[in-house]
């Protein structure tokens, strides 16, 4: 194939590399196959030899083939391995209080851990390795530098102008149109949420919730003393529409939340035709949806899925997002994108906590200025999803053949069910010991449900400390299993 006819988008090594991907997965290169040599797919290709070894070293880096020394590039992977997909769980349509508190806190002083011997799957945050951390600390001297009063005085209660104006260029990437004004800035995704539910709600009001779920939303509506209705959700294609019908029939349901674009944890993303109905629903019944899109940039395809926001047209949409799980999560710079309750949020924002930090809201909308954000993310979503394919690949190896996995198409988190007789709380006290964290999918749930599942987060680069954890993790459930 001549170099003309290959795309320029993106690096020639990575448009071969795709397409023995794609022969590999639909079988015409097989395990164990034997891949040309490098001179051969040079020649085939028209590429140089410097090109094609890349585009062996791209996929050897998944793990999708490997080198064997003295005798060339074997297949070693098909994604038609990928074990089935963890069954939907349908919750009763039931409105109930919420009791995750106590759960959380027994387990969550493991999953922010700072303790190196550690092998941390709990941490649904991406390494730091895969950080512009040079870049960030750069504009971080230059606002303190160039700042008239040194980042020391208090920021708008709306957030920093010029980050505002950052954020709205953002939402392009997802079609929004958005001014600077239509954002309120908040620290982190989970208090842009938690403004937003309090915007909308009084105690004793029922929200609707998608589930499995962030369990720092489950506390938010603990904290709020809001009752909660569970909906089902699907691995593939994010919340179950019929269940949110049944539940407004039901139930005077006064907001709604829902992660969109790959659910954490289950990693659904739904087509955005659903989201276009999901919206059309919420409008017919006047009632608020709050949307994290917090994992919306972080997608394995071609193309940024469309955001429930984008189909808004009568401000119900409260759309909330943040920085923290692609650029710099102890900055703590989230927002939101309110709608109609704009005046409320800012309100509830002032009487919080004033505004946000000022320093690191510069520091942010600097970087986004001049730190070259696009490229940034390009290379992560690269990164996220070789270490996918490599934590998948060794969950197949080393877990029981009944495990069921998650086979997310953005973020960086899996959702593991293993056999019925395993109790994951268990598994996890098992685990630690090992010096090996990860978290019981108990409290992704208000009312009890996932006592067998997992999280497993795949933010930290595949290496043999990550392949021992889940070696081990693979022989305590099987240990378990036989017990």
């Amino acid at each position: 194939m001549p170099k003309e006819t290959l795309a320029t988008e993106d690096h020639l090594y990575v448009q071969v590399a795709e397409g023995l991907e794609k022969m590999i997965s639909e079988d015409v290169l097989k395990i164990g196959d034997k891949l040309p040599s490098v001179r051969v797919l040079s020649d085939e290709y028209g590429i140089s030899m410097g090109t094609a070894f890349q585009a062996y070293y791209h996929l050897e880096g998944k793990g999708l083939i490997e080198s064997r020394p003295k005798s060339g590039y074997y297949v070693r992977f098909n994604q038609r391995r990928f074990r089935e997909l963890p069954k939907m769980v349908q919750p009763d349509i039931l409105s109930h209080e919420v009791s995750v508190k106590e759960m959380i806190a027994s387990i969550y002083s493991d999953i922010v851990s700072a303790n190196e011997k550690v092998i941390n799957f709990a941490l649904a945050v991406p390494d730091i390795s895969l950080l512009p951390a040079a870049k960030i600390n750069k504009s971080v001297m230059h606002v303190i530098r160039k700042n008239k009063d040194h980042c020391i005085s208090y920021e708008h209660t709306q957030g920093n102008p010029e980050l505002r104006k950052q954020i709205a260029k953002l939402a392009f990437n997802w079609g929004g149109k958005i001014q600077a004004e239509e954002i309120v800035v908040t620290s982190g995704c989970l208090e842009a949420m938690t403004l937003c539910l309090r915007a909308v709600t009084q105690p004793g009001d029922t929200v609707a919730v998608e589930s499995p779920n962030y369990f720092g939303v489950y506390q938010a509506i603990e904290s709020m003393g809001l009752k909660v209705v569970e909906l089902s959700s699907s691995p593939v294609s994010g919340l179950d529409l019929e269940s949110l019908q049944q539940a407004i029939k039901k139930f005077t349901i006064k907001a709604c939340v829902v992660v969109p674009n790959f659910n954490n944890p289950l990693g659904g993303c739904m087509p955005d035709e659903k989201k276009k109905e999901l919206v059309a629903l919420i409008t017919k019944h006047n009632i608020p949806l709050i949307e994290d899109d917090i994992y919306g940039e972080l997608y394995f395809g071609k193309k940024r899925p469309r955001t429930c926001k984008y189909y808004d047209t009568k401000g119900l949409v409260m759309h909330c997002s943040s920085l923290s799980k692609s650029l710099a999560p102890g900055y703590r710079i989230g927002w939101t994108i309110p709608g109609k309750f704009t005046e409320q949020v800012k309100q509830i924002k002032r009487i919080n906590n004033i505004s946000s930090p000022t320093l690191t809201q510069a520091a942010m909308a600097h970087y986004l200025q001049h730190g070259r954000y696009e490229y940034h993310l390009k290379n992560i979503r690269k990164a996220l999803y070789t270490q996918c394919l490599r934590y998948l690949q060794a969950i197949i190896d080393y877990f029981p053949e009944d495990t069921k996995v998650s086979r997310p198409a953005g973020g960086f988190v899996l959702w593991v069910q293993l056999n019925k007789k395993i109790n994951t709380f268990k598994l996890r006290v098992e685990a630690m010991k090992h010096h090996i964290s990860v978290v019981p999918g108990k409290i992704f749930s208000a009312n009890c449900n996932y006592n067998n599942c997992i999280r497993i987060s795949f933010g930290k680069p595949w290496d043999k400390d990550a392949d021992y954890g889940l070696l081990m993790l693979g022989k305590i459930i099987k240990k378990m299993s036989s017990g």
